[in-house]
C-alpha cells in the first residue's frame, strides 16, 4: 500500500496560513493567533487608525486588546491575490468585516497585505497591514440603520 501525499504549491500555501490568520482572528483567539506570527523584534503590524506597531510584544499585546474589546468578529475576505518570492510570501485582499461590542457594532471594508516569511518550510506572518476604505460599504449594506 503507497501513501500519497500531496505537495502544494508556495502560493497554496501561503494561502493556508493566510486562511488560518482569518480563523483565529475571527474566533478571536490568541493561543490559535499566537503561533502564526514569527515572534521575532521585527514583525510588524498596522491596524486601521493605528501605528505602526513593531515587535512581536507589541503586535501581540495589540491583538489581545482587540480580542478583549470585541464580542464577535465576522470577516469575508474577497479579492486574495497571492505573490510568492523565495521565502517572502504576501497576500493581498480586501476584508468585510463586522465587529460587535457592548456597545454595538462597526462594518466596513479594509484593504491588507499580509506578509509571511518562510523559515524551515514553515509559513509565518511576519507582517499585517489594514487601511480602512470609508468611501466603500460591503455589499447588501448601507448607511442608514433601522
Amino acid at each position: 500500500m503507497s501513501t500519497t501525499r500531496i505537495l502544494q504549491t508556495d502560493e497554496a500555501e501561503v494561502l493556508a496560513a493566510n486562511l488560518a490568520f482569518y480563523s483565529a482572528l475571527e474566533e478571536l483567539d490568541l493561543a490559535k493567533m499566537s503561533p502564526l506570527w514569527w515572534h521575532e523584534d521585527w514583525v510588524s503590524c498596522v491596524h486601521p487608525g493605528w501605528d505602526l506597531l513593531l515587535g512581536w510584544e507589541e503586535v501581540e499585546e495589540s491583538w489581545g486588546n482587540i480580542f478583549r474589546s470585541t464580542k464577535q468578529m465576522r470577516v469575508s475576505v474577497a479579492r486574495p491575490l497571492v505573490h510568492v518570492q523565495g521565502d517572502v510570501g504576501w497576500v493581498c485582499c480586501l476584508e468585510n468585516v463586522t465587529s460587535t461590542y457592548e456597545s454595538g457594532f462597526e462594518t466596513g471594508m479594509v484593504e491588507t497585505t499580509n506578509l509571511f516569511v518562510r523559515r524551515n518550510g514553515e509559513w509565518r506572518m511576519a507582517h499585517h497591514h489594514s487601511t480602512l476604505l470609508p468611501d466603500r460599504l460591503p455589499a447588501g449594506t448601507s448607511r442608514s440603520v433601522q
